[in-house]
């Protein structure tokens, strides 16, 4: 990867609440670029200003660098990978749809950071707190394994408060 080049990211979940955070904090990021949101059926096809209006939570204001975006459906797999390098997953569903959701991905060879709790006990998740357990993203490996994959893998944060 050149030194300028930034890692393209998907957001799924994008109009919810901790979607709009991710959005939020990845404005002008040095390292990522927001390449796609994707959200439910009800906000695809919208642009993201027509998904969150009403809706927006935040106190700063929606970034404009996303608001003519066209929100796609989380369904949408395989052209939101063509469209990444990896996806930060802030989905609000049952556990069990946001485990199939994460392991869809990750089968689809792309990397899921996650910011839910449904895979924070599947024993070959890691949970990364880079500055304090960095070892931990070995257990990728058996993952990967397990999901027959080269490259996808899920990680996932400790909870949503870090």
């Amino acid at each position: 990867m050149s030194s300028n080049r930034k890692f393209r990211v998907g957001v799924l979940g994008g109009t919810g609440f901790v979607g709009q955070v991710f959005i939020s904090i990845l404005e002008n990021h040095p390292w990522f670029e927001v390449a796609c949101i994707a959200a439910s059926e009800r906000s695809a096809g919208k642009s993201y200003r027509e998904a969150v209006e009403g809706r927006w939570k935040l106190k700063t204001p929606m970034p404009s660098y996303v608001a003519d975006m066209v929100v796609k459906n989380l369904n949408q797999v395989n052209e939101i990978c063509e469209e990444t390098d990896f996806v930060f997953c802030a989905v609000d569903m049952k556990k069990e749809e946001i485990k199939a959701f994460e392991e869809m991905y990750a089968r689809a060879e792309t990397p899921v950071i996650s910011n839910n709790s449904a895979h924070r006990w599947t024993p070959d998740v890691p949970m990364v707190i880079p500055e304090v357990n960095p070892e931990h993203t070995r257990i990728i490996e058996k993952q990967r394994k397990r999901l027959g994959v080269k490259n996808g893998f899920i990680a996932v944060k400790p909870n949503c408060s870090i």
